[in-house]
């Protein structure tokens, strides 16, 4: 194993349990004479009693020598040193210990040289909690004081901040996402390189920006997006939230700015990526159509629909997937609806939002948004939005139609019953859904094709 010096801290208090993939390739590698340690998150989170999403090696072992230890290989990175070990579980990527070179986009090393030392490969790594190795032989292996970092719940680099956001710019994203994963503070050394580098953002992918963001925002701190405001990341990556940050709200309905109300929202609601993106953006719009009345009061007549155009833009520019976009932008278009509370007017709205799936979200997004606004207000609409939700269950419970696939018939029991295909058809079939909307015993079959009767015969009296 390797050589300790002083500068090395070994940690043997901790003992974690390495699952059967990545455990099978460093008994592999250790049998053939070479160093290998699982690294990085893997060890921060076992750490912290959480479950890691990956395990990855890295090992004194070249790419080649892997290859040699291990059956069946894949070179998913070859250039950088990475193998993907195939085991009868899961794949594991394993890392030859590394030293990178220059870096010339703020994301790769111009090149990279492969070294038998692991201080070498750690000190190149990004924070001081994820620079940390382990195997049961040597146990945890702290070279930059990682350990004492996750007791003291603070993010710091490893080395000069300013060297380790130049070789990746990403990474100040990177450092706001693990303070809203962890609830972490992030140190101001740290924060301070941040606020002078934050233009750099503006050279990484949309792709990766968007990776980032949802991370952050799903975290269980999704408040804690306002460090990315503070530290100057959002003037780069979403300039939208900092017109929020300081659009005042002068109303009796609030007691935030638009942007902490924002903020308020999103740690009202699960961690659901397509509700926290909805509240994100739900108020964009705000400060574009913002008048104040005789008596000084703010009002911001049309902001869902102006916010959904705000939302559309954000999420091309990022990348986001149609389907995400969609979802998203017809929440924050209709999250200031109050319908009726009756049975009819909550049908059709769920019908008009794209059934009771985008319904169950709409009433969501209105409970958070409610929460977070005016304490007296919230109380009486959350009354209102107790009502509605009883309504709605009831609904739900009764197997109501609320779309045009639930209907009793369908288009070919009209073709069967003598009508052409056509646009004709369509309208008519409208027509009998908002009909059985209304009123939803009629959804029989027998009552359905009585009244098509009924409206062609009219529509050809018209004619």
């Amino acid at each position: 194993m390797v050589d300790m010096d002083n500068k090395m801290q070994t940690v043997r208090a901790h003992y974690i349990e390495i699952p059967g993939a990545a455990q099978y390739v460093l008994d592999g590698l250790h049998q053939a004479g070479y160093e290998a340690y699982i690294v990085g998150g893997c060890v921060r989170d076992s750490i912290l009693g959480r479950t890691p999403g990956d395990w990855d090696v890295t090992t004194s072992a070249t790419p080649d020598q892997v290859k040699s230890v291990f059956p069946r290989t894949v070179d998913t990175g070859i250039e950088h040193g990475t193998v993907t070990v195939l085991t009868d579980g899961d794949p594991c990527e394993v890392t030859t210990y590394r030293i990178d070179g220059v870096y010339e986009d703020a994301r790769h090393p111009k090149e990279v040289t492969f070294t038998r030392s692991l201080e070498e490969d750690l000190k190149r790594r990004d924070f001081t909690i994820n620079a940390m190795a382990y195997c049961h032989e040597s146990g945890i292996i702290d070279l930059f004081g990682g350990m004492e970092d996750l007791k003291e719940g603070i993010i710091r680099c490893v080395g000069d901040p300013k060297e380790r956001f130049s070789e990746d710019a990403l990474r100040m994203m990177r450092a706001v996402r693990f303070a809203a994963q962890l609830g972490f503070e992030i140190e101001e050394g740290v924060q301070e390189a941040i606020r002078e580098m934050a233009d750099q953002l503006d050279r990484i992918s949309a792709e990766r920006i968007r990776t980032e963001l949802v991370k952050m925002i799903v975290s269980p701190h999704p408040s804690w997006f306002r460090l990315a405001y503070k530290t100057g990341i959002t003037s780069v990556i979403m300039p939208e939230f900092d017109r929020i940050m300081v659009q005042e709200q002068n109303s009796p309905h609030h007691i935030y700015t638009v942007g902490e109300h924002t903020l308020v929202a999103m740690k009202q609601v699960r961690a659901d990526k397509i509700l926290r993106l909805t509240l994100l953006l739900h108020d964009m719009g705000k400060p574009d159509v913002r008048t104040v009345d005789g008596s000084g009061h703010d009002h911001f007549k049309g902001h869902a629909a102006r916010s959904k155009q705000i939302a559309e833009n954000i999420l091309k520019r990022l990348k986001f997937d149609n389907e995400t976009a969609r979802t998203v932008t017809l929440l924050v278009a209709n999250h200031s609806l109050f319908p009726q509370l009756s049975a009819r007017d909550i049908r059709r709205t769920a019908y008009e939002l794209g059934g009771p799936e985008l319904f169950d979200l709409f009433l969501e997004v209105k409970r958070a948004d409610i929460l977070a606004h005016h304490p007296d207000l919230v109380i009486r609409n959350l009354d209102y939005l107790e009502q509605l939700e009883r309504i709605w269950e009831d609904i739900r419970y009764h197997h109501d139609c609320l779309s045009l696939s639930e209907l009793a018939i369908s288009g070919e029991d009209l073709i069967r019953d003598g009508m052409k295909p056509g646009k004709e058809m369509g309208e008519l079939l409208q027509n009998l859904l908002y009909e059985v909307l209304d009123h939803p015993e009629k959804n029989s079959r027998e009552y359905l094709l009585a009244q098509s009767r009924q409206l062609r015969y009219e529509g050809e009296d018209l004619a």
